[in-house]
């Protein structure tokens, strides 16, 4: 019964995070306050992270391909494959809702246990289109943190077989083979919905918080839970339900 409650209460959120909305010239600077703070300071560590990774994809690939009979340019099949479909939309959304979730809920957090929210609500401003609508625009732009993973990542993995002495045109040719654009847009598709749970989640989890600082942290803590589950789930159904 607890949960039917948090659900209800949760869709309930996301309602009331569009109506009343604030004044735009105090939207605007609060949208790109989300935009700088969810999205371009997350470009670094994403980088950082896909290109090891998908260096790793790469030499995984080619270690279990070690037949002489079989083309190397499979390797940058088999990478592309991985990284478009799986690792970065998948893969970094998931550590995204460690980075970005964390920094949601404890924001908000503390916003509820110092009474900011219910400051908000004396003044007449709907505190959930204050706080949770600038993020949900912001995350928006999530698919450019997803395109970054995944160049970086076929980069990564490119340098890498360059170093284990497979040839450049063999990896290029294998990325290049057996293109379907389809599952660029799938994996596009699960981004935006990734994104999406990746602003609401979190929001609802601080939001609706209650105690002093230490459940802050608490609330970091199952938000981050929570979001990766959820993130999990969808991405099995959308995927039973696209490529099955």
């Amino acid at each position: 019964m607890l949960y039917i409650d948090d659900i209800g209460r949760y869709f309930l959120m996301i309602k009331m995070s569009f109506f009343k909305p604030s004044k735009w010239k105090v939207q605007r600077k609060l949208i790109f306050k989300e935009i700088n703070d969810l999205i371009i300071e997350s470009i670094p560590i994403v980088a950082i992270l896909s290109f090891f990774i998908g260096g790793v994809v790469a030499i995984q690939t080619a270690l279990n391909l070690s037949s002489p009979f079989l083309s190397k340019s499979l390797i940058g099949f088999a990478t592309r494959q991985s990284v478009i479909l799986e690792f970065a939309p998948t893969f970094m959304s998931i550590i995204m809702a460690g980075k970005v979730g964390s920094y949601i809920t404890s924001s908000i957090g503390t916003m509820r246990v110092t009474e900011q929210i219910d400051a908000l609500e004396v003044m007449g401003i709907n505190p959930l289109n204050y706080l949770v609508f600038p993020k949900i625009i912001a995350l928006l732009f999530y698919p450019f943190v997803i395109t970054v993973a995944m160049f970086v990542a076929i980069f990564g993995g490119f340098v890498a077989m360059t170093f284990a002495g497979v040839p450049s045109e063999a990896f290029i040719s294998g990325i290049q083979m057996d293109f379907d654009p389809f599952h660029v847009s799938y994996a596009y598709l699960k981004t935006i919905l990734f994104a999406f749970i990746l602003a609401t989640v979190p929001s609802y989890h601080g939001f609706y918080m209650k105690g002093g600082a230490l459940e802050v942290g608490k609330a970091s803590t199952l938000s981050f839970v929570w979001t990766s589950i959820i993130i999990i789930i969808v991405n099995f159904i959308i995927t039973q339900l696209l490529l099955s």
